[in-house]
């Protein structure tokens, strides 16, 4: 059985072929994303595997299916970038990774947060310098700070805990509430009202058409002056033209984004010697209170085993005609 991937990098590489001595399937790797510049150099393959800046169009898809593909699987936990419907129409399967080490994100977006809040980052680079002042530097306490968590899954969830240990208040939305969570301390409220009281917002919803753009000009009117925004879920959450207006009006105190809504044309690349011409992201990176990563935050090695194992898992379970164990890790 042939797996075709596609945005694969050298550590997809190490971590997959691990994997694979337990299932034999013959790995072919395409290191640029799929889409339809790219989808026609697929040959005599069963299934695609893409991860989360692939294109699934009608457009692919359609010209998957005249291939003979018969299984789309996401190395990951998002599928906004799959025409589900498509899929199903061509009958093509598609599973993903619902559930991988949510630790690594959860304690991502604590050290984003942390680094923002305490400048540990501008801290390291003055004493590389032989500067030890402590001018700037000025940081804040997470001790007794209201958190707000849109999103309260599996990363969410993690993220809540965590907060509860540094003795935060946490309140929460989400359209599932979780009773754990309730029991723990974690107070359940409106997306408003969340929005509304967080001195610290931290986002772990998934990207769906409902929620593009969520926060905005006018959620961000809702929030408190000196808000401090963090973004570990996906970049389509936010809209990045209010964020910047709402930075220069010093309504958001700092903002920390592992993710960015046109990341498919910046991350997982090395452009240190390209002149990037989106004027979005190098206005962010002008802001002495804007901290950006790469979508990093999954990235650790027992969450890369995991995603191998689950993702191979699912292919070898669908290509038996058997479902996977979580059913969540089944979209079509």
């Amino acid at each position: 059985m042939k797996v075709s991937f596609f945005s694969a990098k050298p550590y997809d590489r190490q971590f997959f072929d691990q994997s694979n001595a337990g299932f034999g399937f013959d790995f072919e790797y395409f290191e640029t994303h799929l889409g339809p510049h790219i989808v026609n150099a697929v040959e005599n393959t069963d299934v695609v595997c893409v991860f989360v800046n692939d294109k699934c169009t009608r457009e692919v898809i359609h010209i998957l299916a005249a291939r003979n593909v018969r299984i789309i699987a996401l190395r990951c936990a998002g599928f906004n970038n799959v025409d589900l419907k498509a899929a199903k129409e061509y009958g093509i399967r598609v599973c993903r990774v619902p559930a991988y080490s949510p630790e690594a994100v959860a304690e991502y977006t604590v050290a984003l947060l942390l680094t923002l809040i305490r400048n540990t980052h501008k801290a390291y680079n003055r004493v590389r310098e032989q500067n030890f002042s402590l001018n700037g530097l000025l940081g804040l306490n997470i001790h007794r700070k209201t958190i707000g968590v849109i999103g309260t899954g599996k990363i969410g969830k993690a993220f809540s805990r965590i907060m509860l240990g540094f003795g935060a208040t946490v309140i929460a939305y989400d359209t599932v509430p979780d009773p754990a969570l309730r029991e723990a301390g974690v107070a359940y409220d409106s997306l408003e009202n969340v929005l509304g009281c967080g001195d610290i917002i931290s986002l772990h919803c998934p990207l769906t058409k409902d929620n593009y753009h969520l926060i905005h000009k006018g959620t961000l009117s809702k929030m408190k002056t000196g808000v401090i925004l963090i973004n570990t879920s996906r970049g389509g959450l936010i809209c990045t033209s209010d964020i910047i207006e709402a930075l220069k009006s010093h309504k958001v105190r700092g903002l920390a984004i592992d993710v960015y809504e046109q990341e498919e044309n910046l991350f997982f690349r090395d452009l240190s010697d390209k002149i990037i011409d989106d004027d979005e992201i190098q206005r962010l990176m002008s802001f002495p209170n804007v901290l950006i990563t790469g979508h990093q935050a999954f990235f650790t090695s027992e969450a890369m085993s995991q995603i191998a194992q689950v993702t191979l898992e699912n292919i070898q379970k669908l290509m038996k005609s058997d479902e996977p164990a979580d059913g969540s890790a089944i979209l079509v």
